[in-house]
């Protein structure tokens, strides 16, 4: 019994442990609100498809849109790298992105399309690697 007592205990560590790791260690990088936000030049909005598999709107991409609409507009960022998804042919997440920013007031000449941003990994690198991006905002 006190075997599986201290596994049970040492497995919740292990889980526990670098959440709580993860959580601190990044706090000072994560904003509740526009007002703390350093200004970058360009913010990179992480893709997402814009409806759930039951046709809702999905609230990710939602959040995303109006987070970037609200930083441009409060000019923590100049510009707006839109990243995602494009390798079917009627699915287009930069597209998408790019489509509903315009609407919502973003001049086109604002927004860059990455068409290979296919996991936050290669956005992120490619932000650096394909658009010479050395700090950016990440939007998600």
């Amino acid at each position: 019994m006190k075997a599986t007592k201290l596994l049970v205990l040492l497995l919740s560590l292990a889980i526990l442990l670098p959440n709580l790791f993860v959580e601190f260690s990044t706090r000072k990088f994560t904003y509740d609100t526009t007002e703390n936000i350093p200004h970058n030049k360009v913010g990179l909005v992480l893709g997402t498809t814009k409806n759930t598999v039951s046709g809702y709107l999905n609230p990710y991409y939602v959040y995303r849109i109006s987070a970037a609409v609200e930083l441009f507009n409060s000019g923590k960022v100049d510009y707006l790298l839109v990243s995602g998804d494009n390798s079917e042919t009627y699915y287009n997440e930069p597209i998408s992105m790019m489509n509903d920013l315009i609407e919502q007031g973003i001049p086109e000449d604002r927004i860059h399309l990455d068409y290979a941003g296919f996991r936050t990994l290669d956005s992120i690198v490619r932000s650096k690697e394909i658009f010479g991006q050395t700090s950016i905002t990440i939007i998600s």
